[in-house]
């Protein structure tokens, strides 16, 4: 009698095993799956988000800012601008006016890059500005800050070089400006002439002289915003 009240304990048991055993099975092979799966869309668009919002602080200066920037010639044709020197210095309080720093500030501003351009003729002088920030909305809500028009001031500061042919570039030599904005960046120039001249001397300016400096901005804003074919294998994505 209690071999056969044993019994049924005993298939009890084996069958709670085996219930185990299926249902660690299943969660096993969904592990499985979830592990061995390729990265969703949603995930591919992500990571291809991050990787483009990191450029500014991943990619050599160079990449960036390269040693000459193509451009259309006010009288046609393609010239080349040439790049004299790079800022050491990323904070973004530094790189603009001071009418625009809490405007940035309230953005999210995480750096911004600046580089100083001569064009072919060495007549004007350009200092182009990469502003980084967290996301696209953040970038339009801060060029919502800057005056439109290209007006010069307030807008990002002149970066001039000791001992080069854009040493004499200042606040006060800023004639002209331009800016454009895709994903996370908002590049900015300001530009001059390479005497220094102030812009209150100028008088009436022909309003070609600058219009290539919309040609170097976007040349950098597309090879930052352009998005990448994800590499999830890559060491610099995150799938």
């Amino acid at each position: 009698m209690s071999e056969s009240r044993a019994w049924p304990s005993v298939v009890v048991a084996s069958a709670l095993t085996l219930i185990c055993a299926v249902v660690a099975g299943v969660a096993g092979g969904v592990a499985g799956a979830e592990l061995s799966r390729g990265p969703s869309a949603a995930e591919i668009q992500q990571a291809s988000s991050e990787e483009t919002a990191r450029r500014w602080q991943v990619w050599p200066a160079g990449k960036i800012f390269p040693s000459t920037l193509r451009y259309v010639a006010e009288q046609g044709g393609e010239e080349s601008a040439r790049r004299v020197g790079i800022s050491t210095r990323t904070d973004c309080a530094a790189a603009v006016d001071a009418a625009l720093r809490t405007a940035l500030k309230t953005a999210g501003c995480r750096a911004v890059l600046r580089a100083t351009y001569l064009d072919a003729l060495q007549g004007v002088v350009v200092t182009i500005g990469v502003a980084a920030f967290p996301d696209q909305a953040s970038a339009l809500a801060a060029r919502a800050a800057f005056p439109p028009g290209g007006v010069p001031s307030p807008g990002l500061r002149a970066l001039a070089f000791p001992q080069t042919v854009a040493d004499r570039f200042s606040a006060a030599a800023r004639q002209a400006s331009s800016l454009a904005q895709a994903g996370p960046y908002l590049v900015i120039t300001t530009a001059g002439q390479v005497d220094g001249r102030p812009a209150r001397s100028v008088g009436h300016q022909r309003s070609t002289i600058f219009a290539f400096t919309s040609d170097l901005e976007e040349r950098i804003l597309t090879t930052l915003a352009t998005p990448a074919r994800p590499d999830c294998a890559g060491k610099d994505w995150q799938c």
